[in-house]
């Protein structure tokens, strides 16, 4: 099994426990680390909606606590027909910890359908260097 398809079972089985009794539609993903790690999350969606968690978000949290900072790859995956891709929030969120050369696979249940990089996905994105660091 290749490194991206191991990421792409995990963003499954992430997806697969996704809590979205509201929006009905999971989210998986998988971030492989610098180090060669690999985090997985899902969405955690709340009854008072802004207290819900992106896959992403639950991801990052996850590479964080473990100790890594640097996000070299990216495994979205989502429910229904429409390509599932990072919300803005998410966007932002891995502009933090990838930089513009990080693949972005993108697709659903059934696997990947596309892949652009971070910054092709968002373009003149606010980082750390705009604040002279």
């Amino acid at each position: 099994m290749s490194a991206l398809d191991e990421m792409v079972t995990l963003a499954r089985r992430a997806m697969s426990n996704a809590h979205a009794p509201y929006s009905r539609f999971a989210v998986g993903v998988c971030l492989r680390a610098e180090s060669g790690r690999l985090y997985a999350g899902c969405n955690v969606e709340n009854a008072a909606y802004p207290q819900g968690q992106c896959a992403e978000t639950s991801a990052i949290g996850a590479m964080v606590t473990a100790g890594d900072r640097r996000i070299v790859e990216v495994v979205v995956l989502g429910g229904g027909e429409a390509l599932c891709t990072p919300c803005g929030g998410c966007r932002q969120r891995l502009v933090e910890f990838a930089g513009p050369e990080t693949p972005i696979h993108m697709g659903g249940a059934d696997g990947i359908r596309r892949t652009m990089t971070l910054g092709e996905l968002t373009p003149l994105f606010f980082s750390p260097q705009n604040l002279g660091r």
